[in-house]
């Protein structure tokens, strides 16, 4: 060994990791539930053109801007990728990216799945998790239960989500969100295990 000696290992480089599904599979919980686990993750907070839904907060859940300064935002470079998604534009910010990566901390994004393969073809160590519901009708529920739509949201979400789940051919792994804790299990063991790849303490060859 040429590059590591007994008094220790480089630390592996931050890396960012992704999460995507469709809309109602559980990202924001599972998220969150990473995120209380891990002190070494950062969230990424999202923005979009669209209004809040229930309780969330403008700064904490997501930057909700107008349409004018969101494509302003665009204009000047500020997001690593943008697209528009159910009619409303997303986008990730991309200096509190580059913030968390200089102090040794590990971004986690929440975003779609345009988003997603557009974050690997700029970063490709980049770690993507698609997250896919148990069945389509487990997913129908869980939109219903949010009480948060309209009858005509919820069939168009329903009708994207076949197209974006035969997108995880794209992705590095797939985790079903049946039951919360096993999925919040198999995510936490991705991200150790991408830890530890010797690449990512010594380069591409990891020799």
């Amino acid at each position: 060994m040429t590059k590591a000696s007994f008094a220790g290992w480089p630390p592996a480089r931050p890396f960012m990791v992704v999460l995507s599904g469709p809309s109602g599979v559980g990202k924001t919980v599972l998220c969150r539930h990473l995120l209380e686990q891990d002190p070494r993750l950062v969230r990424s907070i999202s923005a979009t053109t669209r209004s809040p839904r229930g309780h969330e907060q403008d700064g904490v859940d997501y930057y909700f801007w107008s349409e004018p300064q969101f494509r302003s935002e665009i204009d000047r470079g500020h997001f690593l990728e943008s697209a528009v998604v159910h009619g409303h534009l997303y986008g990730t910010p991309r200096a509190p990216l580059e913030t968390a990566l200089s102090a040794g901390r590990f971004p986690l994004l929440d975003v779609d799945v345009q988003g997603g393969r557009s974050v690997k073809a700029l970063v490709p160590d980049a770690v993507l998790i698609l997250v896919s519901p148990p069945s389509r009708a487990a997913l129908e529920s869980r939109l219903r239960g949010r009480m948060t739509d309209a009858e005509s949201s919820i069939e168009e979400r329903l009708a994207a989500a076949s197209q974006e789940l035969r997108e995880g051919e794209h992705y590095d792994y797939l985790v079903i969100n049946d039951v919360l804790e096993d999925a919040v299990r198999a995510a936490a063991t991705i991200i150790a295990a991408e830890r530890l790849r010797v690449s990512r303490r010594f380069g591409a060859s990891g020799r």
